[in-house]
């Protein structure tokens, strides 16, 4: 059997979730509101190396799947109008991916944007909030860790 080359984690919405602690002049915002260009901008330098598509596919791509919920988009905006973090999940409770643009990390705006994403599965009443991270990335597993997210049988 090959290697895996993610980890599955996940975090059970059995209990109730802490509220975001945002920090100071960084809030979520629709979707909309934000051009989608600076998305895709932050994604590109949150995983490099070409994993991003060009910003035409990624779009298209991103809004015309069954999965997609633009309140399941969720920028954090800065006051200043810069993007400090996203966070793109799907309808069935799955956060693909996690970005928090290089100038706001270590501040709080990651946890903030996946407190954010559990609150809003749990209001949905999804049972439990999946993702997937390379066993290489130290500072987002250990993130993760901290939320209570738990390796999960893979695939599940």
């Amino acid at each position: 059997m090959g290697r895996q080359s993610h980890i599955r984690l996940r975090k059970q919405l059995d209990t109730p979730i802490a509220a975001p602690a945002w920090p100071a002049g960084i809030a979520p915002v629709a979707f909309g509101s934000v051009d989608p260009r600076l998305v895709h901008a932050l994604l590109d330098v949150a995983f490099p190396g070409g994993l991003i598509v060009p910003f035409e596919d990624w779009y298209g791509n991103l809004t015309s799947d069954a999965e997609f919920d633009a309140t399941l988009c969720i920028p954090a905006l800065a006051e200043d109008g810069s993007l400090a973090g996203f966070a793109q999940c799907w309808t069935p409770g799955f956060v693909k991916d996690l970005a928090v643009a290089p100038g706001y990390r270590r501040k709080g705006v990651g946890t903030a944007l996946m407190l954010h994403v559990f609150a809003l599965f749990s209001a949905r009443g999804t049972a439990y909030v999946d993702l997937k991270v390379e066993p290489s990335e130290g500072p987002a597993r250990r993130l993760y860790a901290r939320l209570g997210m738990i390796e999960a049988e893979y695939p599940v």
